[in-house]
């Protein structure tokens, strides 16, 4: 096959664009310390210093902490139990524009709904949360599955760095426009005490994830299906049956099948690490708001041209061994993660260039790694929907693991070096993978 064009690769770039600025703001910058603030019933002290911040929801009193991460592993448990069927339904009907659109306002309005979250409606911005978690993830695995369509294989690397690289620039630029109503909350009458200067981001964030996907939808290519003009009955069997055919043709794939199973252990690190990075920073090291935005921002920026840079080493080491060395990388930097001391500003801005650098690469390397290693087929959704199921899966259990030693040990560093464990059998397994004699070694 050729690669698209690059009005149809600078569109579908585009929708990272979109949909990133929920990964920085929603996820990873201004919300988690918002929620860390503002959901808090009672806090406990020792020597004069904050040590547990807890809050009661459904008659339970959590870790405001792990109740975020528990709330987060639910959106995802719900992602990975239905996109497997609707991306195969997708694939059968040849409209996974039309789901990816659906998704993508699904998200938008949790996202914009967040703006009525307040001390006093925990219960609606939990449902927003999922809300938004759940469209932002839905559509990605359709996002992701028009790789392979718009890209050959030896430009996959590159086209997948592109779309990250999209990605950070987007949401650092919405970021930079969140400052100015964060730091200068008169701008939107806000004053001492007020939240609307934060609540403001989330709405913009919706605005922003709608408006620039609608624009990249638009300009995207419509996919083909299998449906045939008398068959629209029994979707839902249709689905199940394309589903188990690719689950079928997925098993006989070996080195696809072996790659799945170490992206699932170290995937589950790196997921985990994203989205607990500003409460840990907040609640664990005390870093203060606005360096750990800073931190976060450093991450963003470093991972654009670690994206492009790991796309240019896989191509003269290999993807799997590139990996290889990225997930070592990473154990490397949960260990300094489990070091920092509190209130370290500057070893925590550190850590960020690391984490930063490894984060754009992998991530960028793992798609395009499975884009390679897929079959030629119609049926892309379908297969991305079980790279997504592995690393929903995978997230759900790093989040629910990293909050329950939490609430245990009382203490985040002991989750966050619990994390290592992941990457090193993932390491291990990355190499099991690159021992299997396949024709698609010569590939990857």
């Amino acid at each position: 096959m050729q690669t698209a064009n690059k009005k149809v690769v600078n569109a579908w770039a585009m929708y990272d664009w979109a949909n990133s600025a929920y990964n920085l703001v929603i996820t990873s910058t201004i919300f988690p310390a918002y929620f860390e603030a503002i959901a808090v019933d009672a806090t406990k002290e020792v020597d004069g210093k904050v040590v547990s911040k807890t809050v009661t929801f459904l008659g339970r009193t959590f870790e405001n902490s792990s109740l975020y991460n528990y709330t987060i592993a639910v959106a995802l448990l719900i992602v990975a139990c239905l996109s497997p069927l609707l991306s195969a339904i997708a694939d059968y009907k040849g409209n996974k524009k039309s789901f990816m659109r659906f998704f993508l306002t699904m998200g938008s309005l949790g996202c914009s709904g967040l703006f009525f979250f307040e001390r006093a409606t925990l219960g609606w911005g939990l449902f927003c949360m999922i809300l938004a978690c759940v469209g932002f993830w839905a559509s990605w695995v359709y996002y992701n599955s028009y790789l392979p369509e718009i890209a050959a294989p030896e430009d996959r690397d590159r086209i997948s760095a592109r779309g990250y690289a999209y990605g950070y620039v987007g949401s650092v630029l919405l970021q930079l426009i969140c400052f100015v109503f964060v730091f200068t909350p008169s701008l939107v009458g806000g004053g001492e005490g007020t939240t609307i200067q934060f609540r403001i981001c989330f709405l913009l964030v919706g605005l922003w994830w709608f408006g620039f996907g609608s624009y990249s939808l638009n300009r995207m290519p419509a996919s083909m299906g299998a449906d045939r003009p008398s068959a629209q009955q029994q979707l839902l069997l249709k689905g199940y049956n394309e589903l188990r055919q690719v689950w079928q043709q997925l098993k006989k794939q070996v080195l696809l099948s072996r790659f799945l199973i170490a992206f699932f252990c170290y995937n589950m690190g790196v997921q985990t690490v994203m989205l607990v990075a500003a409460i840990y920073g907040k609640g664990e090291l005390n870093i203060p708001t606005e360096n750990l935005i800073g931190a976060i921002l450093i991450i963003q920026i470093i991972a654009i041209p670690g994206a492009f840079t790991i796309a240019k080493l896989s191509n003269k080491l290999g993807n799997l061994r590139t990996l290889q060395i990225l997930v070592a990388l990473w154990c490397v930097g949960c260990v300094i993660g489990y070091s920092l001391p509190v209130g370290g500003v500057y070893e925590f801005y550190g850590l960020a260039v690391i984490v930063g650098f490894m984060m754009g690469g992998i991530q960028s390397l793992s798609r395009s790694t499975y884009a390679k290693l897929m079959p030629a087929t119609k049926d892309t959704a379908s297969y991305f929907s079980f790279y997504d199921v592995t690393e929903k899966i995978a997230t759900v259990i790093g989040m629910f693991g990293f909050g329950y030693i939490t609430e245990q040990t009382g203490s985040q560093r002991n989750s966050v070096l619990a994390l290592m464990i992941f990457f090193v059998l993932g390491f291990f397994l990355l190499n099991f993978t690159r021992s299997a004699k396949t024709e698609k070694n010569a590939l990857v």
